[in-house]
């Protein structure tokens, strides 16, 4: 395995022989990509041009893929993760474009942190990576962060990601002021009231093992009123990390309905069960938690009939010290980056629930669209567009190792799991970053 440091120029490259899926144009053939000066390329424009081959037989040809929940945890939290390391794990993912939480130290609530954080990852990040900015001042729920502000610093969203705002005026004016400056607003759906100190699934797993219940009626709850502000403002919600089956069927009556609410699942929710949390590890311990096989149920049935467009991993890195104590005492989140794909293809593929050209569209143009990153020319391999591209082996069977991960952090609820499907190669802007 590789990791190459962006530099120089990008490569002319002739990916040849794969299956070129490209959701976006509905392009589905087994064919050639070239690539040349960053940029997707038509080789009869180029007859002079001498192109480097690279034989990806019986593999997927992608558009670069797209995670628009990661937390990279720079500035405040370097002893986790830094925007280096999360970018080279997101190469080494797959990933070619992340969006990154803003709940650091500072939070993301103005624009000079935001000024900070473009500067390093212009220095640092091995993919693009988009900030994005809080809802409210000190991410604390009471006032509205300068969201106009904010999105002239280059914020591509505003989000409390990790906080829910529960004042529903305060989330209307940021939903008005959201729908002004054309910025679709990430919720983390949770009422304070019902939650309060639940640390797992409230159910029947939560009573035997004498832990806090977090019950799923708390994420419905704000589910259902994303939904009746999303109609009333007109403003984009994408719902973060759904997990319950209450929130599926809401946002399926709200698309119906015409309402621009969207939703977003995670591997973790899509493969696991509050039932994983008999061991008392502290590596299945989210928010939201994991729920019952009935909510994981209809989360699939949420993928496959299209109610859930987005899937994503909340990569939520956390240091080895900060989750050995108690279950009660650690925090909450898991890494996954690394894993994301492999697992995903393994909730979804191997049963059949989706097929490969339908995640390729989940993790691509589908989040590009919802976050306007389609306007920045991400989610699709368009002569003429970026570069950024990801190639899949989707046979090929692995172990997971968190120990040689390219991320700081270790907490992965799948480290010794065998998996099949993984990513390859990685290109951005023409670049080889990463190498299997």
């Amino acid at each position: 395995m590789s990791i190459r440091e962006r530099a120089g120029k990008p490569r002319s490259l002739r990916l040849a022989g794969g299956r070129v899926i490209d959701p976006a144009s509905g392009r589905d053939a087994v064919g050639d990509l070239y690539l040349h000066e960053g940029k997707v390329a038509d080789p009869a424009q180029f007859p002079h041009v001498q192109w480097e081959e690279i034989d990806v037989r019986g593999k997927i040809v992608a558009p670069g893929l797209i995670d628009v929940h990661v937390h990279l945890r720079e500035p405040g939290g370097s002893h986790k993760e830094t925007i280096r390391t999360g970018t080279r794990a997101a190469a080494a993912g797959g990933f070619t474009s992340i969006v990154a939480m803003p709940n650091t130290k500072p939070v993301a609530d103005g624009t000079n942190t935001i000024a900070w954080l473009r500067q390093r990852i212009e220095a640092d990040a091995l993919v693009n990576v988009y900030p994005t900015g809080c809802i409210s001042q000190g991410m604390a729920g009471e006032a509205l962060a300068p969201i106009g502000s904010l999105k002239k610093a280059g914020v591509v969203a505003i989000t409390d990601d990790g906080h829910c705002i529960q004042n529903n005026d305060l989330m209307r004016r940021a939903l008005e002021y959201a729908a002004m400056f054309d910025l679709p607003l990430l919720d983390h759906c949770q009422d304070y009231a019902l939650t309060a100190d639940g640390v797992m699934h409230e159910g029947y797993w939560s009573t035997v093992l004498g832990l806090r219940g977090w019950p799923s009626l708390g994420e419905e709850i704000i589910v259902g009123r994303n939904a009746m502000l999303a109609e009333k403002t007109g403003a984009t919600i994408l719902c973060q990390h759904l997990s319950s089956a209450g929130s599926v069927r809401i946002l399926r009556e709200a698309k119906k309905r015409g309402i621009p609410l969207h939703g977003e699942a995670m591997p973790h929710h899509l493969l696991l069960t509050d039932a994983t949390v008999q061991g008392y590890d502290t590596n299945f311990k989210m928010n939201p938690p994991l729920r019952t096989e009935a909510d994981r149920q209809a989360l699939l049935e949420g993928v496959a009939d299209g109610t859930i467009g987005v899937l994503a991993s909340d990569h939520a890195p956390h240091a080895l010290f900060e989750k050995e104590v108690e279950f009660d005492r650690a925090p909450f989140g898991i890494i996954g980056l690394e894993t994301e794909l492999a697992v995903f293809a393994q909730a979804l593929i191997e049963p059949k629930v989706i097929d490969w050209p339908t995640l390729v569209s989940r993790l691509t143009i589908e989040p590009a669209r919802v976050l306007r990153l389609d306007q920045l020319g991400k989610g699709s391999l368009a002569l003429g567009g970026d570069a950024d591209v990801t190639v899949i082996d989707p046979s090929l069977e692995w172990v997971v190792d968190a120990a040689k991960f390219e991320s700081l952090s270790r907490n992965c609820p799948f480290d010794k799991m065998p998996l099949r499907g993984r990513a390859v190669l990685t290109i951005v802007g023409g670049e080889i970053v990463w190498r299997l």
